[in-house]
């Protein structure tokens, strides 16, 4: 399938482009460092923020552990600065079954798609690595942009609402970020260029999961909820500001 086709259902979902000012500024070449650590820190937030959904909704205590020993290696070896990045790839990997909690309302479905994500997830992750290796860039420490927060504060606090707004959110996240990786691929040296369409296919599904899940968990018609993070992602993309990430507004 050309990738234009699969962008079409998520350009109908995000309700602007991402505007001409941050794509210009994205493909500065003295940004290209800060692009690629914040697209690595996008996967390991990615996989983290599935993982959260799994181990609070969904799997009993025994799947819960087995499933942050799963991630710990990631995260030691960006929040501890330990570990070999080249070991990662043999360690992305679930040793154990993950079984749904007896009491879980949200079944196995919930479950499935998320295991699968942040496997898919942790190997970008490994990717991205493997990229910013053989550009020399080295990973340091850096500050979150505004965009993951300032859809996350209008999460409602009460269930199964709350959950069904955390899984909007990501459908979000994840249609954004394909549609930037579009965006910034014919402008970019073959070997990124490649690569970023190379995700277009992983990131189109888990935006469809996101909101496949959040309507069949909800028990009601989400269209209304669907159409408010529009509007909140949309001022987000479209608005002023001053701190230049992946997912960052107009640049200031």
């Amino acid at each position: 399938m050309p990738y234009s086709e699969l962008l079409q259902p998520i350009n109908n979902f995000l309700q602007c482009e991402t505007p001409q000012a941050w794509i210009d500024e994205a493909i500065k070449p003295e940004n290209l460092n800060v692009l690629l650590i914040d697209h690595l820190i996008c996967e390991l937030k990615a996989a983290q923020s599935a993982m959260f959904l799994i181990r609070k909704y969904a799997v009993d205590k025994q799947s819960s552990d087995a499933l942050l020993e799963w991630l710990k290696p990631f995260e030691t070896l960006i929040y501890k600065r330990e570990g070999n990045w080249q070991d990662l790839a043999a360690k992305n990997k679930l040793n154990k079954s993950v079984i749904p909690k007896s009491d879980s309302p949200y079944g196995q479905d919930l479950i499935d798609k998320m295991v699968m994500l942040i496997k898919e997830e942790l190997h970008h992750f490994y990717q991205v690595l493997e990229i910013m290796d053989e550009y020399g860039v080295e990973y340091q420490s850096i500050t979150p942009c505004r965009y993951a927060k300032g859809m996350l504060r209008h999460v409602k606090t009460y269930e199964p609402d709350a959950l069904v707004d955390k899984l909007i959110v990501g459908a979000y996240i994840e249609a954004r970020s394909c549609e930037r990786f579009a965006k910034l691929a014919p402008h970019l040296d073959k070997r990124l260029g490649d690569f970023y369409i190379s995700l277009l296919r992983s990131e189109a599904r888990h935006y469809q999961d996101y909101l496949t899940l959040a309507q069949e968990i909800a028990g009601f018609d989400i269209t209304e909820r669907v159409a408010f993070f529009a509007e909140k992602e949309r001022e987000l993309i479209i608005t002023s500001d001053t701190d230049f990430k992946f997912h960052s507004g107009v640049p200031n």
